[in-house]
């Protein structure tokens, strides 16, 4: 398996109407990618731990059979298309693959 993490932190301008296009992009265009195995997007949680971080908007995970299945993910015209609607308003993003 390989795993795609990736968290969004939105621009401080950036409005509540914005938030929910992030999350409803994720799952219109990156959702329906046909080389996921699993895939969910969701805010934090706002688990009350010392250790969790929920300082970011949206949260995205994507698991593939391997590497090559995420490779494919990556220039899949539906990634592509996400992020040139998306990626004006994010102020970072945070990615963390593992195998």
């Amino acid at each position: 398996m390989f795993v795609h993490v990736v968290l969004f932190w939105a621009k401080d301008d950036a409005t509540p109407a914005q938030h929910q296009q992030l999350l409803d992009d994720c799952r219109e265009y990156l959702g329906k990618i046909p080389v996921l195995k699993y895939f969910d997007v969701g805010r934090p949680a706002m688990t009350p731990r010392e250790v969790v971080d929920n300082s970011y908007t949206v949260g995205l995970l994507t698991v593939f059979d391997d590497s090559a299945g995420h490779d494919a993910y990556q220039t899949d015209p539906s990634h592509l298309k996400f992020i040139e609607r998306n990626k004006g308003m994010w102020k970072r993003v945070q990615i963390y693959d593992f195998a």
